[in-house]
Formats: C-alpha cells, structure tokens, sequence
C-alpha cells in the first residue's frame, strides 16, 4: 500500500490521506529521493525496486532527480485537510515541493495576463485614436 501511494505521490505529484499513511509515505520517498541523489545504476536500481510500476520509477529519474539536485532533504510537504465525512479521520495532503505543474501555469497565466493587458491598451488607444479623429472631424466642421 506505501509502495503504491508513493507512487501515486510520484506521478500526480500531490496526494490526499489518512494523517498516518501520510506520515509513511512521506518518510518512504524522501529516504528513496534522498539515497538516489547520484543516479548510478545502482541508484536506478534501487529506485525500479521501490515501486510496483516502471512510470514512477522512470519519472523521478527523469524528471525529480533532476529538479531536486540541490535539495538534501525536504522533497515533499504536508498541509491539513478537513476531516473526512464518513469516520472523521484528520486528512492530509502531501505534495512534492516545487511541482513543475504550477510553474508552467503560472508562466502561461502571466503570458496570457500580460496579452490581455496589451489588447486591452490597444483597444484603449483605438478608442482614443477614434475619440481624436471624431473631435478632429466636429473642430473642423466649426471653422467651416
């Protein structure tokens, strides 16, 4: 069940349960993140017998360890949920710290903020241009 939840951790990069499966699974992939810092083979292999399914084991070789080289510990972070509805259990979310998803999407909503924020001086100053040309056309049409 660690393996799994770990692994889930790995692939959506956030997770949400039970305030004691967290607690293990937290401790389970930051010892597995921080053993494989070098990425030998034998890192490699310790990380494919980590988890059950190859996707995980592929995406923090490929992607985490990367990110993460100048981090020693500290990889995931918890934060408290509302307890669950059915029994009351405390919930927990761990996610990975510096998820490469909210980056980018921070970046695309930056890029598309910043051409709203163009079109909308554009439109401005076309409603400019057209107010100057209408109060050009009425000056003009005074002194006739």
């Amino acid at each position: 069940m660690i393996k799994n939840l770990a692994a889930s951790l790995v692939l959506y990069e956030y997770i949400d349960t039970t305030e004691a499966k967290a607690k293990e699974v937290k401790s389970y992939l930051e010892k597995i993140l921080a053993r494989t810092k070098e990425n030998t083979l034998s890192d490699k292999r310790t990380i494919f017998r980590s988890f059950f399914g190859k996707n995980a084991a592929q995406k923090i070789i490929k992607e985490l360890l990367p990110r993460y080289e100048g981090r020693k510990s500290g990889f995931t972070r918890t934060f408290r949920l509302k307890n669950r509805l059915g029994d009351n259990a405390e919930m927990l979310r761990v996610e990975l710290v510096d998820k490469k998803v909210f980056i980018e999407k921070a970046a695309d909503k930056q890029i598309k903020s910043e051409d709203a924020s163009t079109k909308v001086n554009k439109i401005k100053e076309n409603n400019k241009t057209t107010v100057t040309v209408k109060e050009t056309a009425k000056k003009g049409s005074q002194v006739k």
